[in-house]
């Protein structure tokens, strides 16, 4: 028997911001959907905006397993995990052999067909896209709760809106350009 898509179904019950008052709770699952269509779209920008080959569906599907490993390693918190640089190391190993695991999980000659997506995604040329957009869902999270009025988000607001600018990913600075703003406004502001 072979676990690998029962693992992946439990990614809706990993709760991520665990250290944080959420106005409205997410997911694993969530925040995979949305990482997705975001690296969708800075692949499509690279493309079709800066006219750089890009292979859009291969980006794509590199965020969709981005926190796979966490079925089995839960979402640690981002002061949790950079607390000190020996405990950001061993972390790190643990998510690769939590990434392992979850490849075994699959027939044999499946596997590699996935290792590329869940174990070796970030040796990826398009790694910096879809690492982008898991930045930049953790970004538009944080508007989202601004705008209904949870402060509590506004310090890892700011964090992030500076990692995203020391990335120099014109693409993901395109996105913020052209969509971001559209997350501060009500349904009826939407154009």
């Amino acid at each position: 028997m072979n676990s690998f898509f029962a693992y992946l179904a439990r990614l809706k019950l990993i709760r991520r911001w665990g250290l944080m008052q959420s106005v409205w709770p997410e997911n694993d699952a969530e925040h995979t959907l949305q990482t997705v269509t975001i690296a969708h779209a800075l692949a499509v920008i690279r493309r079709d905006v800066f006219h750089v080959p890009c292979n859009v569906e291969r980006c794509a599907m590199l965020a969709v397993y981005h926190d796979a490993s966490e079925v089995f390693t839960g979402d640690l918190p981002t002061p949790v995990k950079y607390f000190n640089p020996a405990l950001h190391g061993e972390y790190e190993k643990i998510e690769m052999m939590a990434r392992e695991r979850l490849l075994r999980t699959l027939p044999e000659e499946m596997r590699p067909g996935y290792k590329p997506y869940v174990v070796d995604m970030e040796k990826d040329e398009l790694w910096p896209l879809a690492k982008a957009a898991d930045t930049l869902s953790a970004y538009l999270k944080c508007v989202e709760e601004l705008r209904a009025g949870n402060h509590e988000f506004k310090k890892a607001h700011d964090e992030i809106k500076k990692k995203i600018e020391d990335m120099h990913c014109r693409e993901a600075d395109w996105f913020l350009n052209h969509f971001a703003r559209s997350f501060t406004l009500t349904l009826d502001e939407m154009e």
